[in-house]
């Protein structure tokens, strides 16, 4: 028996008593999808195994997974060769009225499938400050929860000529973009916000960091300073998500930044389907 009322979005919305319709009870996973297979997917279900606990929700790695081949087999054939996205929607599940969980609670797995954007500019995109900061509780680092209110806002400010908006915490350390993690290339080194102050913890940023020290490289999980970007040491900056990739930023707030291309080596989606 499964271990969560499963509803295909293309069939059924959530059930209207959902509380994470109600109350952002829940978190979500954007897998890249090629064909049917997922870049980083058991990453993304080892995630939102391990943050659904952490809510005290219980879900199951292997259903999970069956329920992405169900997806990859049902989806694959609708979209093109460069792939799809697929999103996965977890809540805590239906029920009586109020902030309070019933402990006998089914959660509600919501699947979509939607097409893959195109790729971000190769040789750099245009981003800037946003005015929204960003606050994050250290009992919900690192999720991808339901309450992305935040990030809605800051997302406001996008627009043709913008590709993102980077937030900053309540002392003014940039922590990440609307949709994106963010990585400091400084001389010989590697900078990237802590987890412990990021809104989403994404699967690519800790990859990537781990293969950085495989390598050899240098990586330092530290704040990050408005200094440290326009400041005379920096050697360029990436925004990092698994459904975009690794994408180097050219200009932040009408400041050119150097476009360092080395970690286009790196990253192969391709590479980490599984």
């Amino acid at each position: 028996m499964a271990v969560f009322r499963l509803f295909w979005a293309e069939e059924v919305g959530l059930p209207a008593d959902d509380r994470g319709l109600a109350y952002g009870d829940g978190l979500f996973e954007t897998i890249r999808m090629v064909g049917q297979k997922g870049v980083l997917l058991s990453r993304h279900l080892e995630r939102m195994v391990r943050d659904a606990s952490r809510l005290g929700i219980n879900v199951s790695r292997r259903e999970l997974a069956a329920v992405c081949t169900q997806a990859g087999q049902r989806f694959s054939g609708r979209f093109s060769d460069d792939g799809w996205i697929l999103k996965l929607t977890l809540t805590r599940g239906g029920g009586v009225r109020g902030y309070r969980p019933d402990p006998g609670m089914v959660p509600n797995l919501l699947v979509s499938a939607s097409p893959l954007a195109s790729a971000p500019d190769a040789s750099g995109v245009v981003v800037d400050f946003s005015r929204v900061p960003l606050t994050v509780n250290p009992l919900l680092a690192g999720i991808k929860s339901l309450n992305r209110l935040e990030q809605v806002m800051a997302a406001a400010d996008l627009g043709q000529s913008l590709f993102e908006v980077i937030m900053s915490d309540s002392d003014g350390n940039l922590v990440e973009g609307t949709r994106t993690n963010l990585l400091l290339r400084v001389d010989e080194a590697w900078v990237a916000p802590p987890a412990a102050c990021l809104a989403v913890a994404g699967v690519l940023r800790q990859w990537l960091l781990e293969r950085l020290r495989q390598r050899g490289e240098v990586v330092t999980e530290r704040p990050l300073t408005v200094e440290d970007v326009l400041g005379p040491e920096c050697r360029g900056l990436f925004l990092l998500n698994s459904v975009l990739g690794i994408i180097p930023v050219r200009t932040i707030a009408g400041h050119d930044l150097p476009v360092d291309s080395g970690l286009a080596t790196i990253f192969n989606p391709l590479e980490l389907l599984g």
